[in-house]
């Protein structure tokens, strides 16, 4: 069951995860991440190191984020591969904990 990464992280994007995933299963939007489903290897590593609760396994992503298991499978064919932290966006703190995200993703 791959792990798959929810609203929370539009438009804040902290990357500690990206940093301890061993396949390199993170890809990188202009104000998201995605896991690719198909490289996912299910090692737990990136879910506690995701600064807002972001990343869920793929049976326990929150009601009403269940089309963030599509997304993260059609954005990573899409958006490049990140594999080293950056910063987060300048300002994630003002955007963390909202809710109703999605139109503001940037594909």
């Amino acid at each position: 069951m791959p792990f798959v990464v929810t609203e929370n992280c539009i438009k804040c994007k902290y990357t500690d995860c990206v940093e301890v995933c061993p396949v390199d299963c993170f890809h990188e939007g202009p104000n998201f991440l995605v896991i690719d489903p198909d490289e996912c290897i299910d090692c737990t590593l990136c879910e506690p190191e995701c600064p807002i609760n972001a990343i869920y396994p793929e049976d326990d992503v929150p009601a009403g984020q269940e089309g963030f298991v599509a997304l993260n499978a059609e954005l990573a064919k899409a958006w490049p591969v990140i594999t080293t932290r950056k910063d987060a966006l300048a300002d994630a703190k003002d955007w963390e904990g909202k809710t109703g995200k999605i139109d503001l993703l940037e594909r």
